[in-house]
């Protein structure tokens, strides 16, 4: 490998390097600029502040964020959230000073009056005229990244001694640019803070580019913490075990909520300062909105990539509420005289489906901790605050205020969710769940029993991850373009965000994950929306601002005739994966339909109403169905069978080519499957949970395959499962007698042991696996409650096991679902129909059992509440 690939492969697997070095070229560009302000008392041309701004947003900005998104991949929570949410700061900061060097250049000393051309003062009258509103904007956002970078710094104290300080010098210089720009004398130190960060960026840069280099920390600051995180958690430890919430959920990738939940912070406290006549435009703040919602998309790409269906929809409803929202105060702010803004802003309709789509991601959060559900809750009011029927006055008053409270709230949330994301387990209260997962989709699942007993629908009926955004933004931009309907196209300028941004822009972000997902029809469907809603605002929104009227010219006649013969082979398409997609279709073929009538002037605007509503509806029930559908991998709110199953000769004989299906019905099924695990080879086997994928102990490779099969992240292990207890007790571990008590109250069962590792393992008969099973000091033992799998091991040995399902998710409930996921990469499925449960076992730490009790790592099938009272019990029962 060469020397230059050797570097960059450096800022790869050290990311910190990339967003250090950024830290330190933008503070050192601010700080050159403020002491040369300040010595020499004049404010920067135009030019030099645009030049300003986009060295800001290229190396702050974009620098930056390549070392977020780096740092995300390494599992690294509190990096990527440091790093993308600076990276939305700097680049904000940027585009402020390019906005002002605009200004600046407009008001240049030729339009000045007669009277001050060829004067001293002409630079200070053209700034007074130009500068004040874009410096009042940034205020608010430098106020509310202060609170950021506060917290920040606070939780990057946990995890070494160098990043508080550049933090810290951060947090102190935001401080002083917002003073700065009503008191220039705040700007000397600001950029004495502006040096620090300069130095210390330097230094940690410097140590983390030796340790990619070398594999060690050569220079101290990173590997030691300021003090320890699980310090917060002292009073707190108790109470989260009682409650279950020491959950470890280890993905390949980090944690996205904190960034998300963060950019809820920045959001409405723009909002706030606004509706409080703190700022009078709303331009600059449209722009920090703007760039702060991008941040918060990749929050929910993150989510996407981990598997996290609830995320991933929440984080993408979110960026659409703020960027509509912002834009859309931009328009009244700017464009409509504030004695207009009742009249415009009660044609409005896209604020109901907000709050529509607030309250299902408030039912979807049931199962989740009271904090989350608080969140959301305070989401609703913040929605409600915004109908369109309340007038200006106490809009504003009202919007605020749940703005204000909402930021109040998201501060919390981001600084216990990145805590808790660093210790990898609930330091900072977040309360109870108000149902467990497994309850939550009971109860959905009983409510598709009392629907039909019928069979699980076919795989391609499967709600995707990014269908639950692929309705919500169709269903708003329908519903928002209902303005038109009306005729009077006074304030159609104001409905060009609420269709533009969710019909186009969100949209086109969801047809990029649906292709990160291979779902390659998903990815047609909402791209050639996307193309519908942009050409609909172009010619019906926008038309009148650009003199541009439905017969000017016969290209919008001729692109929806395209557009209905496209959405006709959707509609075909549809035919195949169910009957509420199928509906969507064809109402949007009426709708295009209407598009077309307009083109030629031939439209009832009533049908089109009409027809807009329906569209709305349906999406609202598509976005509820697939996001309980997609949470839980099943069909729990129907979407109706397909009209047509496709056929699938040719990929079914490559699948039953190499992955033997068999029944769990026959002994000789049985026989078939333990010949091939004997073999070396990876099958399917159900569990007394979920189905999970099984290879043999004696074939330590074939554990190996496992993990290029699901794409498993290396860090985590594999555990074991044997038939019955018996065969652990045969081994004589040197387990205590309180592990060995609680050991017959849990097997056979939903949980799973982890225990410390040794010699005992290899007489059990893990032998040359013992390697590669578990960790280095530990391991978790699997004893299935299922009569099948007990057979099965009883004929195997002890197998290694884990999920059968790509990872990152969901679980695989039907073994149709793990030939149609993984078939073509494993070698056998013992079929046997549906699982017994819809979610994985519960896992407990019970390596300190004696010294601290046992640890709820993950909450499975068994409540925590249920697993924390046997171990009580058994606690009892042996003092």
């Amino acid at each position: 490998m060469s020397s230059s690939e050797g570097f960059a492969a450096i800022f790869y697997s050290e990311p910190g390097v990339l967003g250090l070095l950024a830290n330190v070229i933008s503070a050192f560009l601010v700080a050159l600029q403020n002491f040369t302000l300040v010595n020499t008392n004049i404010v920067a041309n135009g030019i030099e502040n645009i030049l300003a701004g986009v060295h800001l947003i290229l190396i702050g900005g974009v620098m930056q964020l390549v070392a977020g998104l780096l740092t995300f991949r390494k599992y690294d929570h509190l990096g990527g959230t440091a790093f993308v949410a600076f990276s939305a700061l700097w680049s904000s900061f940027g585009a402020t000073r390019i906005i002002q060097g605009a200004n600046l250049a407009l008001y240049n000393t030729t339009s000045l009056p007669p009277s001050l051309q060829n004067n001293s003062s002409a630079v200070n009258y053209s700034i007074s005229v130009a500068v004040p509103p874009v410096t009042e904007s940034a205020v608010a956002g430098l106020v509310a990244y202060i609170s950021v970078a506060f917290i920040l710094t606070f939780c990057s104290a946990t995890a070494n001694y160098i990043m508080p300080f550049v933090f810290g010098a951060i947090t102190i210089t935001l401080v002083f640019e917002a003073v700065g720009l009503f008191g220039q004398w705040a700007f000397i130190v600001s950029g004495i803070f502006e040096l620090i960060i300069v130095l210390f960026g330097l230094y940690g840069a410097a140590a983390l580019l030796l340790k990619g280099i070398t594999q060690r920390y050569v220079l101290p600051g990173f590997g030691n913490s300021l003090f320890n995180v699980l310090l917060l958690g002292a009073a707190n430890k108790s109470s989260a075990k009682s409650i279950g919430e020491e959950k470890k959920k280890n993905t390949k990738y980090a944690e996205p909520m904190a960034l998300g939940v963060l950019c809820d912070v920045i959001s409405p406290f723009i909002f706030a300062f606004y509706c409080f006549g703190y700022l009078n435009s709303f331009y600059v703040g449209a722009v920090w909105i703007s760039i702060n919602s991008l941040s918060q998309l990749l929050a929910s790409y993150y989510a996407y990539l981990r598997g996290d269906v609830f995320f991933t929809t929440k984080f993408g409803v979110h960026a659409t509420f703020w960027l509509v929202k912002s834009w859309e105060e931009f328009i009244l702010s700017v464009l409509i005289n504030v004695s207009n803004v009742d009249n415009s802003r009660v044609r409005m309709a896209g604020d109901w489906f907000f709050l529509v789509t607030a309250l299902i991601l408030c039912l979807m959060s049931l199962n989740k901790d009271i904090l989350e559900i608080i969140h959301n809750s305070v989401f609703i009011l913040l929605t409600i605050s915004t109908i369109p029927q309340i007038n200006s006055t106490q809009y504003y008053n009202f919007f605020g205020a749940m703005c204000a409270v909402y930021v109040a709230l998201s501060l919390y949330a981001t600084f216990a969710s990145l805590i808790n994301s660093i210790a990898e387990k609930a330091l900072i209260p977040i309360g109870t769940q108000v149902l467990s997962s497994a309850t939550f989709q009971n109860v959905l699942f009983a409510l598709k029993r009392c629907l039909t007993r019928a069979e699980e629908l076919p795989s391609s009926t499967s709600a995707y991850l990014p269908d639950a955004l692929f309705y919500i933004c169709n269903g708003l931009a329908a519903l928002s373009a209902i303005q038109s309907t009306t005729g009077d196209q006074t304030y159609a300028h104001l409905t060009i965000p609420w269709v533009l941004i969710p019909g186009t822009l969100i949209q086109l972000y969801v047809s990029r994950i649906q292709v990160q997902g291979g779902k390659r029809f998903g990815s047609v469907l909402p791209f050639s929306y996307a193309i519908v809603w942009a050409t609909w605002t172009w010619l019906r929104f926008a038309g009148q601002l650009l003199a541009i009227g439905p017969t000017s010219d016969d290209a919008f006649t001729a692109g929806a005739i395209a557009f209905l013969i496209v959405n006709m082979f959707l509609i075909f398409l549809a035919t195949y994966v169910n009957i509420v997609l199928l509906v969507l279709t064809v109402i949007m073929e009426v709708v295009i339909i209407c598009f077309l009538l307009f083109t030629v002037e031939r439209l009832p605007l009533p049908l089109e109403g009409v027809m807009l509503g329906l569209f709305s509806l349906v999406c609202v029930y598509g976005a509820f169905a697939a996001f309980a559908n997609s949470t839980f991998g099943k069909q729990l709110i129907p979407l109706g069978s397909p009209l047509f199953k496709p056929r699938k000769r040719e990929n079914d004989e490559q699948i039953l080519a190499t992955c033997t299906t068999v029944s769990s019905q026959k002994t000789s099924g049985l026989r078939t499957i333990a010949n091939i695990v004997d073999s070396g080879k990876v099958c399917g086997i159900p569990t007394d949970t979920v189905y999970a994928l099984a290879v043999s102990c004696k074939h330590p490779a074939a554990i190996e395959k496992i993990y290029n099969i699901k794409d498993r992240p290396a860090e985590k292990p594999i555990c074991i499962c044997i038939s019955n207890l018996e065969q652990l007790i045969a081994v004589h571990p040197p387990f205590s007698p309180l592990l060995w008590e609680l050991m017959r109250n849990v097997y056979p069962g939903g949980i799973s042991c982890i225990v410390k590792k040794g010699d005992w393992l290899r007489k059990l008969g893990i032998g040359a696996a013992y390697d590669r099973v578990g960790t280095k000091d530990s391991i978790m033992i699997r004893v299935p409650d299922h009569t099948v799998t007990a057979h099965l091991v009883a004929m195997t040995g002890p197998l290694a096991i884990t999920s059968a399902n790509p990872s990152g998710e969901p679980d695989s409930t039907h073994h149709d679902m793990v030939i149609s996921r993984l078939g073509h990469k494993i070698d056998g499925v013992l079929c046997d129909g549906f699982s017994n449960e819809l979610v994985a076992s519960t896992v407990i730490n019970c390596t300190k059992i004696d010294e601290d009790g046992i640890t709820i790592l993950r909450e499975g099938c068994v409540p925590a509440a249920k697993v924390l009272q046997i171990f009580e019990r058994v606690k009892n029962k042996l003092d």
